[in-house]
């Protein structure tokens, strides 16, 4: 099991590995975006598509086992969206990834979100070429969570603490949520959000403008033309 699960994971770094040097020659910023069922990933992310495009050009891959429900609602915002349907998978991989390309052409010097699906497991170990996981943990949901699904975490350069309108509700450590997330990775940065109320999503927006620039830095052929925006 551990040889196959190696040969699985090779192969995906393989395909992950071109689909990075195709983002990087064309200067476009990847955000994978993970997180459980229900945390409010797409509600969170049709806000930010929705405050942002008329800034960035953006595309979005949607990653869902059945429908196109989510690919939909993104389309609504005006910005285009390939849906990856994945059957009983329960995260997308770098294949996958590499083929909506060929049908989703990014902007160069644009952003690409990658929603994948809604699980806090699989998709930890396969890299898609993205830039940084996003992970997004609902206050909602338990403040162990970094603990019990700790390889996520671990993975993670962002975790986006959402629905924290919610807060005055609910009986969620904030701290102590952060502490954990920290225990398992000490580099992880942490930004407090709500994407109904719209609480902290102007940070949320700086961190992806900041990484966009870095990104940027490597094209200074697009840095000429972003003007303000980059």
């Amino acid at each position: 099991m551990v040889e196959i699960e190696q040969n699985i994971l090779g192969k995906n770094d393989e395909y992950a590995n071109a689909n990075r040097r195709f983002f990087a020659e064309r200067g476009v910023l990847v955000l994978n975006l993970v997180s459980s069922p229900g945390s409010g990933k797409t509600t969170l992310l049709t806000r930010t598509i929705t405050d942002l495009r008329d800034d960035f050009d953006v595309a979005v891959i949607e990653g869902d086992q059945q429908t196109t429900n989510d690919a939909e609602r993104i389309r609504e915002t005006g910005v285009p969206a390939l849906q990856i349907n994945t059957g009983k998978g329960c995260h997308l991989d770098a294949h996958m990834v590499g083929h909506a390309l060929e049908k989703l052409d990014p902007t160069p010097g644009g952003i690409l979100f990658i929603e994948n699906v809604g699980n806090l497991v699989c998709p930890a170990a396969f890299d898609l070429g993205e830039a940084h996981k996003v992970a997004i943990l609902s206050v909602t949901e338990g403040e162990d969570k970094p603990l019990k699904y700790p390889d996520m975490f671990h993975a993670a350069d962002l975790m986006l603490l959402n629905k924290i309108d919610l807060l005055p509700y609910l009986d969620f450590d904030v701290e102590q949520c952060i502490e954990y997330a920290r225990r398992v990775n000490p580099r992880i940065q942490v930004l407090q959000v709500s994407a109904t109320s719209g609480e902290g999503m102007d940070r949320w927006y700086q961190w992806i403008g900041m990484s966009r620039q870095m990104r940027l830095l490597e094209h200074p052929e697009l840095l000429a033309g972003a003007g303000a925006n980059a």
